[in-house]
């Protein structure tokens, strides 16, 4: 189960994201955090404890990070899980969303 925590200032969001990345997370996602962070210069994802995350997921990020990114915003995605890293790299997620999306 996806959970999340909000931690916010003027310009940056920090989003800690807890559990599981699939498409139950879907609508937590796209109708919670995508309008709450979008007013945001800056936005943090800290993934520290994601531990799964899905295609869906792949997707829900992959979406979610490029409409910020279109916004102007800037996105980090922070203490990724070496699980979760692998996946990013065999998906070649820095190529997709930008080096700079990722510590």
């Amino acid at each position: 189960m996806f959970s999340y925590q909000m931690i916010t200032d003027k310009e940056k969001a920090l989003v800690i994201c807890k559990g599981d990345i699939d498409i139950d997370a879907s609508e937590i996602i796209e109708e919670d955090i995508q309008p709450a962070v979008s007013g945001h210069e800056s936005v943090i994802f800290d993934f520290e404890k994601i531990y799964f995350v899905d295609s869906s997921g792949i997707g829900l990020m992959i979406k979610l990070v490029n409409d910020l990114q279109k916004e102007g915003r800037k996105v980090r995605i922070e203490r990724i899980r070496p699980e979760v890293m692998e996946v990013f790299e065999l998906l070649q997620m820095d190529e997709i969303l930008g080096k700079e999306t990722f510590e």
